[in-house]
């Protein structure tokens, strides 16, 4: 069974860190070039955490726009409010994503980032996602398999055990690989699917790799 990770607002505290590193810059803004949201779309952010993504999508869309983002976390959801406090087109909410209190097809887009490997019910996530998308409506979803990840260490069997706690905290530590079907079973026509690869050759402070040990830990 899964034990929940409290995202509380020390961890917050380290992902506002993690979230500022090259590595997380470029994955979203790879994030918001794949989603392409363009002024005036309403788009919904499902576990929005601090709110960078919230932010940058708020400044694609515009005052004419909408965005809406939800967190399990009260700590999440307070961080992402005060960082997109001067956007005022921006709600921020507590919510859960197999609930979306949202009506049917109120929004054009959709994205959630390391959101659905904590979901139990991943096809009734879906199934709301799908039903808050207006027709010809879009969403982008990025989760990591993590049998991917590949962590150089002067004692790989301790490393193997560390990772496996760690997945202890997941719903589905290998969602991606049978995200596909998933998707299809709901309704969704899968247009694209991509690898994102983040590497860190070298342990330094301002790198992802560093960031996640940090979680870890």
């Amino acid at each position: 069974m899964s034990r929940v990770f409290e995202f509380d607002g020390e961890t917050v505290r380290r992902l506002e860190i993690m979230y500022t590193s090259p590595d997380t810059v470029r994955r979203r803004s790879e994030v918001l070039r794949l989603l392409d949201v363009r002024a005036g779309e309403r788009v919904l952010d499902i576990g929005c955490g601090p709110g960078f993504l919230a932010a940058e999508l708020a400044a694609s869309v515009g005052p004419a726009g909408s965005v809406r983002g939800i967190d399990s976390s009260d700590a999440m959801v307070a961080a992402a409010r005060a960082r997109c406090a001067a956007q005022p087109w921006v709600t921020i909410e507590r919510g859960e994503a197999t609930h979306l209190e949202l009506a049917d097809g109120e929004v054009d887009a959709a994205v959630s980032v390391q959101v659905y490997e904590y979901v139990a019910d991943i096809v009734g996530a879906l199934r709301e996602v799908w039903r808050a998308l207006c027709p010809g409506g879009r969403t982008l979803i990025v989760d990591t398999d993590w049998d991917s990840i590949v962590w150089h260490s002067s004692d790989p069997q301790r490393m193997i055990h560390v990772l496996y706690a760690f997945e202890e905290h997941l719903a589905d530590p290998r969602l991606p690989r049978a995200l596909g079907p998933l998707l299809s079973r709901t309704g969704c026509r899968v247009e694209r699917c991509e690898v994102l690869v983040q590497l860190n050759p070298v342990l330094a402070p301002n790198t992802f790799s560093f960031g996640l040990i940090d979680l870890v830990h």
